[in-house]
């Protein structure tokens, strides 16, 4: 019944990028909480467990609701192009 009611809301949600370890999304895991945006990190357990079979489930999942996908994949790509960074 549980497993049912998840599946259910699963449908409401895309997936937008894909990771191999949990250290390369933590700051991004901050970033979507501060921003109040419903996401789901599929396989995080299962890698943190068995690190060496990360690809061999897929890989760690970002999935995000529909309806965050815009903020989220602003939040995303600020991250992979750190404008604001600078040597000093």
């Amino acid at each position: 019944m549980r497993y049912s009611f998840i599946f259910k809301y699963m449908k409401d949600f895309q997936l937008i990028a894909i990771f191999t370890f949990p250290s390369e999304y933590t700051v991004l895991q901050h970033l979507l909480q501060q921003a109040n945006l419903r996401f789901i990190f599929q396989n995080e357990t299962m890698v943190s467990v068995l690190p060496f079979h990360s690809n061999a489930v897929g890989g760690i999942r970002l999935l995000v609701h529909q309806n965050d996908i815009a903020e989220a994949t602003e939040i995303l790509n600020n991250l992979n192009n750190p404008s604001d960074l600078r040597i000093v």
